[in-house]
């Protein structure tokens, strides 16, 4: 019922508004705009770093309601889902979550296990985003803990033109062949609502709201409705259901402006237990129920920022302020799945909770020179939490742990000629818990004509262990899993260059292209590993991981017609050891490639767009009885098609598609052997497989 007079209420609002939005989207797009590693925002021309950009118009083109939605199109990132937790996270060039830091507005977003790293990319809404910034490789020097494999900045928009914006839409989408609006029914039902005011001159303010509930994807299992001796009960993927709202306040006024925002996310996850129990009634009748042990998820978020950038005379400065908390709790409850009742739950308890305070300050054009500057800037995270199921549960009560960790880094922007730039870095990390770490960076950029560019870019990083990796302590008659308090942070470089080139080639028409390579190198790699058989584990920094990307992409377009075509090839190498027994180095290699293609009617403005990407096989060493032997994931094909309908002056728009067109649910793997905590499989779940929805979306 919620979900409907939500729907209802966002058509209202839609329809009874008569005035069009627009706001400063085409003027940042024209600029092309970008602020991922910047002393401040830079056309991304002139970015001495290689910076893909997905701005607010192919957001929408796409349809994607979550920035893991998003982020699956783009090629060597792919969005790695956990079906029992909920949680999708990037993976970049072959190395996880861990390893990729996620930015909302240059700020590191609060996660399960701590901040900017390890994010469930399901949890961040689309409806209010500008444009997502995409740097891979190293980032150390400028963000720090996290950012080995790359970084992803999620910008929000924070004006509008006019003087009142609104922007309300409905999605609704099946899940697979399944779809039903009812409670406990199936498919995807989506509202947002985004409304801007303009107050005057200097003072802007903004409120959004979205709804994402997804009701689950039952695959080869039955439903939470299914008892009987068949452990098949509940889903492949388990339904979830978020709520997030978020509210901005912005001054602006000659070259000072600040903004505050808060945001609150909630979300449930339901997990419904395959087993199910015959439980005797005792009524003297034989009768008889059957019982299952559930559970339920509850998390919640609040992100509060404050950023400001001014000048104290020629000096700019620019200043990140964030107290960020997630609290992730669940409770158990019995089920009567043939009456449909719950019988008893037991107490509401915390399975991650993270507390954090963090601030970031950058200092620069201290010389107000347009040939030299330098940036000083600092970086603290003060984070206070607690994971008590994976860090281990001690007389019922939670372990905690405080880690602060404060950072000073330093680099200089020499504008050697109109041509050709140079940035060294150099960053200072400390932690009470850890040694000091110290992370270098050397960029340059060579302007090889008016539309060309030659980048080369190297960068360090480092990676601090995490709570589990830490503290886990779970031991038992057949378990002996422990942390490990001694491990040093990993470490790890890249090295990369990066060439694009564009011009126009008549009557219209304009080509752009680009080549990049390049090379990651971690290593204290943080691994779990036996150190005593049958079953005595213990995480270790022993591994070795290198990544070698070479890639190749073109755009053409002419009027309302555009067409890409991207293609890379991965390579990876990983030295593992357990025990006595190493695995081989070599290289492994995993090709990509991807296309879209857009064009809109003249006249009428129906949009089409069609987007496809292709993951060839790839192959992984895992341990085995008998050793190390080479696993291999099948490869796989993704399309999706959509087709847009503005009417009413552009004021409302109709969005059709099929999403997943071949159906891709989950492919063949041999890379999973298992770990102390779960059993090896040899399928992987990727996605529930083709969907189709629609999209009805007013905007003034």
């Amino acid at each position: 019922m919620k979900k409907k007079v939500l729907s209802v209420l966002s058509l209202s609002i839609a329809f009874w508004m008569n005035a069009q939005e627009k706001d400063s989207l085409n003027k940042n797009k024209i600029e092309e705009v970008v602020i991922t590693g910047q002393y401040t925002q830079q056309s991304i021309n002139k970015s001495i770093y290689k910076v893909e950009v997905i701005d607010a118009e192919q957001i929408k083109n796409m349809a994607a309601t979550n920035a893991a939605d998003v982020l699956n199109q783009t090629l060597n990132i792919q969005i790695t889902p956990n079906t029992n937790s909920g949680n999708s996270t990037a993976n970049i060039m072959g190395l996880g979550g861990n390893y990729v830091k996620i930015l909302i507005d240059n700020i590191p977003v609060v996660g399960d296990t701590g901040l900017g790293s390890n994010i469930d990319l399901t949890k961040i809404s689309l409806s209010n985003i500008e444009r997502i910034e995409i740097v891979k490789g190293s980032m150390g020097v400028e963000y720090g803990n996290g950012a080995l494999a790359g970084v992803i900045n999620i910008i929000t928009k924070k004006n509008s033109s006019k003087k009142l914006s609104i922007r309300a839409a409905v999605q609704e989408e099946t899940v697979r062949d399944g779809y039903n609006i009812k409670k406990k029914g199936k498919g995807r039902h989506i509202q947002n609502l985004n409304v801007g005011y303009n107050l005057d001159d200097h003072w802007f303010t903004n409120i959004s709201f979205n709804h994402n509930q997804f009701m689950g994807y039952e695959g080869e299992k039955a439903g939470y409705k299914y008892f009987g001796e068949k452990q098949i009960r509940g889903y492949e993927w388990n339904p979830k259901d978020q709520y997030e709202a978020t509210a901005l306040v912005r001054y602006t006024k000659d070259k000072t402006s600040f903004f505050y925002k808060v945001s609150y996310l909630n979300e449930k996850f339901n997990f419904y237990n395959p087993v199910s129990i015959r439980e005797p009634l005792n009524d003297g009748q034989g009768g008889a129920t059957y019982l299952a042990s559930d559970r339920e998820y509850n998390t919640n978020r609040w992100l509060h920022q404050f950023n400001i950038q001014t000048n104290l005379g020629h000096i700019r400065y620019m200043g990140d302020f964030s107290y960020q908390k997630q609290d992730r709790k669940f409770f158990d409850y019995s089920y009567d799945i043939p009456n449909r009742t719950t019988l008893s739950e037991k107490p509401e308890n915390s399975y991650y909770k993270t507390d954090v305070i963090y601030s970031r300050g950058m200092f620069s054009n201290f010389l107000d020179s347009k040939k030299f500057d330098f940036q000083l800037g600092y970086e603290l995270d003060y984070t206070n939490g607690y994971a008590s199921l994976i860090a281990g549960n001690f007389f019922e009560k939670s372990l905690k742990r405080k880690i602060f960790t404060y950072g000073t880094f330093l680099s200089a922007e020499w504008n050697v000629s109109d041509k050709f730039s140079l940035r060294p870095g150099a960053r200072l990390s400390v932690s009470e818990n850890f040694d000091n770490q110290f992370n270098y960076s050397l960029s340059a950029r060579l302007k090889t004509s008016e539309n060309s560019n030659l980048r080369g870019v190297f960068g360090t990083a480092n990676r601090y262990p995490t709570y589990d990796e830490l503290y886990t302590y779970f031991v038992n008659l057949n378990h002996d899993i422990q942390g490990n308090p001694d491990l040093k942070p990993e470490n790890g470089y890249s090295l990369g260059v990066f060439w694009d080139q564009g011009f126009s080639i008549g009557d219209g028409w304009k080509f752009n292209y680009n080549l990049e390579a390049l090379y990651v190198d971690l290593k204290d790699k943080i691994e779990m590993v036996m150190i005593q058989r049958p079953s005595t584990y213990k995480y270790m920094n022993i591994d070795q991981y290198r990544s070698l990307l070479f890639g190749a992409n073109a755009n053409i377009v002419k009027d309302q017609f555009t067409f890409g075509l991207r293609t890379s090839l991965n390579g990876i190498s990983v030295s593992k050891q357990d025990m006595d027994i190493k695995s081989p180095t070599d290289f492994q290699y995993n090709f990509q490639a991807g296309a879209n293609v857009s064009y809109k009617l003249k006249n009428i403005n129906t949009g089409f767009n069609l987007y496809y990407k292709y993951t060839g096989p790839s192959r992984l060493y895992v341990l085995e009885a008998d050793g190390f032997q080479l696993g291999k994931n099948d490869g796989f094909h993704m399309m999706d098609f959509i087709v847009s309908q503005p009417f009413w002056k552009d004021r409302l728009e109709l969005s059709v598609g099929v999403k997943n067109i071949f159906d891709v649910t989950s492919i063949n793997s041999s890379t999973n052997a298992g770990n102390a905590h779960t059993a090896g499989s040899d399928r992987l779940n990727l996605y529930y497989g083709r969907s189709y929805f629609a999209r009805l979306m007013y905007q003034f």
